[in-house]
């Protein structure tokens, strides 16, 4: 009996010792953690400021692959949600939802999940620096509150270990997407005019009338005259019409060589409107054309596709080009296949900084 009440007064006395301490360990916890990155703010801001790119660079998708995620109606700006679903219980059920938002400056998200504590959240803060101030530091923040949790308190010791290495390993994985994204500001592109800013759209199936080519960037020009030209043919010969501008597709651009391809989209002649739709579409779609010399005909299935206008000088459509694809992967989109652009001023415009062009890239 005395070994008995010996053993009850020593867990007595550990108990109180336990919640003394409790007691006394902070009820918050708040990290933070640094990571520089050389891309454009408006590039850091709108990937932090949507939760497409998400599972891209967090962490949390890394600790069970097999996790349901799923994006709320909203995906970028206040109110954008990403939900998960986990099997493994030290992850369970939460998400993640922005609450506040400061352009170019800040992203604050709301986090739910099955660690313990309560009034979870994180914050990303943007500050140019470096040289020029041309990088940008993303600091991340992490608050938690256990409140009287006596055992979250106690679990609050390892958030450095816990969270804390999950924040290292996301800003890690941060930067080395960001890296992969061309480093231009897209905002540019709407300076002016938002109407020219980046959109998406949905191009329609096409016939068009291709003619590749591959010369010296000084002969680009006189280079796609001969190739309209050798168009122009087949379309007189085959009874067609243009059914919009001039397309020039590129394959390769190096230093001093260009490959690229002349498209010209095609329809029946003599038909406009639905009439028009309706004789280009024979069987499967496809116009039946008879080619001359290096022309070629070919069909492109319908496509979702980002693009920006443009006006200006053709030999700025590399940068332009990049742009677009810069704002499409900011956002989630995959890029496939190749750039083009519909030169709607037509040839010797687009060479002496009158150009007015339609920038594409189609999307996976």
């Amino acid at each position: 009996m005395t070994r008995l009440l010996e053993l009850l007064i020593s867990f007595a006395i550990v108990a109180v010792l336990f919640l003394i301490v409790g007691v006394v360990l902070p009820s918050t916890r708040h990290l933070e953690e640094s990571v520089e990155t050389n891309r454009k703010m408006t590039i850091v801001y709108d990937t932090l400021n949507s939760v497409r790119r998400f599972k891209d660079w967090n962490p949390l998708v890394l600790r069970d692959p097999k996790m349901q995620i799923k994006l709320g109606e909203k995906q970028e700006g206040v109110g954008a949600r990403l939900d998960f679903v986990s099997e493994q219980p030290a992850i369970g059920t939460g998400y993640w939802e922005i609450t506040k938002t400061e352009p170019n400056k800040s992203v604050a998200y709301k986090i739910e999940d099955a660690q313990r504590g309560g009034n979870k959240r994180t914050e990303f803060t943007l500050a140019p620096t470096g040289q020029r101030q041309r990088n940008v530091k993303i600091t991340q923040s992490y608050d938690v509150d256990y409140g009287w949790d006596i055992l979250g308190r106690y679990a609050g010791m390892y958030v450095s270990s816990n969270v804390g290495d999950d924040i290292k390993l996301g800003l890690s994985r941060l930067s080395n997407m960001l890296a992969t994204v061309p480093n231009q500001d897209y905002s540019t592109l709407s300076a002016t005019d938002p109407a020219m800013g980046p959109r998406l759209s949905q191009r329609p199936a096409e016939n068009l009338l291709v003619v590749t080519a591959a010369v010296d960037r000084a002969k680009v020009q006189a280079q796609i005259k001969s190739n309209i030209e050798w168009i122009d043919k087949v379309i007189a010969a085959n009874g067609l019409a243009k059914a919009g501008p001039l397309r020039i597709i590129t394959n390769e651009l190096g230093a001093d060589m260009y490959s690229f391809d002349v498209a010209q989209p095609v329809r029946k002649s003599g038909a406009t409107g639905e009439d028009a739709a309706a004789a280009a579409i024979e069987t499967d779609g496809k116009i039946d054309v008879t080619v001359q010399g290096p022309v070629e005909a070919r069909y492109v299935e319908p496509a979702r596709i980002a693009t920006a206008s443009f006006k200006g000088d053709m030999r700025q459509l590399p940068s332009i080009r990049d742009t677009l694809r810069a704002w499409a992967l900011t956002r989630g989109y995959e890029t496939v296949d190749r750039p083009y652009e519909n030169w709607k001023s037509g040839v010797d415009p687009s060479f002496t900084g009158q150009g007015d062009f339609d920038v594409f890239w189609v999307l996976k």
